[in-house]
């Protein structure tokens, strides 16, 4: 697993993750199995859909996660 993706999710993360870093950790993903840093023009339509679908996949489970001691927390705030 790429070491610079970080997890982000409470309580690692004190606060809900941004859509910047969503979107940071899936350009990660995608750069470490395409193993391409910046694709060549003609894979970058693909490998840009990529990271959509990624970071939109990331987004889901953020926001269903479940962490234990978490949901009362957000509640009372």
């Amino acid at each position: 697993m790429c070491r610079s993706i970080k997890t982000l999710r409470p309580p690692v993360l004190p606060e809900e993750a941004t859509e910047e870093e969503i979107r940071a950790a899936a350009l990660q993903y995608v750069r470490k199995v395409s193993g391409f840093r910046a694709p060549a023009a003609h894979n970058r339509e693909v490998f840009d859909r990529a990271v959509d679908a990624v970071a939109q996949a990331t987004a889901d489970l953020l926001a269903g996660l479940e962490v234990r001691g978490q949901s009362a927390a957000r509640q009372a705030g």
